[in-house]
């Protein structure tokens, strides 16, 4: 049986954080959708509940704090990138 050749630390890191932005972006697009469910689709009282109340509390900095996560993820990785290729060329 042929073994598969083994990856570089690059390819691990990149598969990686490949792994990591997903299921942010899965549990960020979960939250959203929820939230917006419960806005528009759920029969709600006039008065909220305290419980719904504190539920909002908490999900609103969650979901800001997924979403600089992302974002961070994403452009930390693209500056990586971007400077080895600078490299590279300049050694050529």
């Amino acid at each position: 049986m042929k073994m598969r050749p083994r990856h570089s630390n690059e390819e691990i890191k990149a598969r990686l954080i490949l792994i990591v932005g997903l299921a942010i972006s899965v549990a960020f697009v979960g939250t959203v959708f929820s939230l917006l469910f419960g806005l528009l689709f759920v029969t709600q009282p006039l008065e909220v509940s305290p419980n719904d109340n504190e539920a909002w509390a908490v999900l609103s900095p969650l979901t800001l704090t997924m979403s600089g996560v992302l974002a961070g993820l994403l452009a930390s990785n693209g500056l990586k990138n971007s400077t080895k290729d600078k490299d590279k060329t300049d050694d050529e």
